[in-house]
């Protein structure tokens, strides 16, 4: 990955982790699975009306819709109405990167590279860290539906890896028309008519909620998801997605200032071990890049020397058989 696409997806990290305070916001007013399905409705009506559909097999667009879109966000609202705290879900939403280099080694037969495979262990030691201290403070099944989430959001990794799409903005925005109607149709089935007529009817007044669903729309899904994507589509998923693991650094972060959900210094142990885990391998890659290129430099300058003594030692040959 190059310097621009680290920065890329050190701004995406924060975004995302910001986000979970968002959500929360909005959880606040709306049943889980209709806030997932308005917030991909609201984008699904202009994508369709204005934006040229991306030239990419329908499996693959679809699939992504289903992984990135249906799986992960219909789990990851679920497990946090469930009581899973905003920082935590962050956290915990982060086995995703784990998942997309295992989907990634099975089926898209990708060999991540040994400082890769140690910044995740690394990076997945911080999540033990912070998960060991907090998990037992959360019941087992929001943590079990927010690592569904997880997969999900590997399994769209691994779509929109396979994709390959010309424009990944507009690969993005299509994927929002797939997860609106099946995400309405559960919200029917699981939350009820009623439930949905009541938050609809008070959603004028629910400022909080509708500010933290703008973010979502806006910042999370258009611009972060916008920018993941296009990440992916220059660079292998197991480069990318360990990125992932900085989002819950700013999580935790967002939800101890707005929240008051204050860290320990465990969590912010973890947190370093994240960070350490997720720059390492760029860090190990750009340190190697510049030993090489002043161990190339060291041994192409006698060799210049001795062609220039030959060249000059053949020039006055030359003269003297004048």
């Amino acid at each position: 990955m190059t310097r621009r696409d680290v920065l890329q997806a050190g701004l995406v990290a924060v975004i995302w982790g910001i986000n979970f305070v968002a959500i929360h916001a909005s959880l606040e007013h709306y049943p889980p699975l209709l806030l997932a399905s308005l917030r991909f409705l609201v984008l699904a009506i202009p994508t369709i009306l204005f934006v040229p559909r991306p030239r990419v097999r329908w499996r693959w667009l679809v699939g992504y819709g289903v992984g990135f879109g249906i799986l992960q966000f219909a789990f990851l609202y679920l497990g946090m109405a469930a009581g899973m705290p905003a920082g935590l879900s962050s956290l915990v939403l982060q086995a995703s990167a784990p998942f997309t280099v295992l989907l990634a080694a099975v089926f898209l037969r990708e060999r991540p590279a040994l400082p890769v495979l140690i910044g995740v262990a690394v990076a997945l030691s911080g999540l033990a860290v912070i998960a060991g201290y907090r998990g037992l403070a959360v019941s087992v099944v929001p943590v079990v539906l927010v690592l569904a989430g997880a997969l999900g959001w590997a399994i769209g990794n691994i779509c929109s890896r396979q994709a390959k799409p010309d424009s990944p903005f507009r690969f993005m925005m299509w994927m929002t028309v797939v997860p609106p109607v099946p995400l309405l149709a559960l919200s029917l089935v699981v939350e009820g008519p009623e439930q949905i007529t009541s938050a609809l009817a008070d959603a004028p007044g629910a400022w909080a909620a509708n500010v933290g669903l703008a973010y979502t729309v806006v910042l999370a899904t258009i611009v972060g998801s916008g920018i993941w994507t296009s990440l992916l589509a220059r660079n292998s998923a197991s480069s990318v997605a360990p990125f992932s693991m900085l989002v819950p650094v700013a999580g935790l972060g967002s939800a101890w200032l707005i929240l008051n959900e204050r860290p320990s210094g465990w969590e912010l142990l973890g947190g370093v071990l994240i960070v350490v885990g997720v720059l390492g391998p760029y860090v190990s890659s750009r340190v190697n890049r510049i030993r090489a290129r002043k161990s190339f430099t060291r041994l192409r300058r006698p060799a210049e020397k001795e062609v220039w003594a030959r060249g000059e030692l053949s020039g006055i040959r030359h003269s003297l058989e004048r």
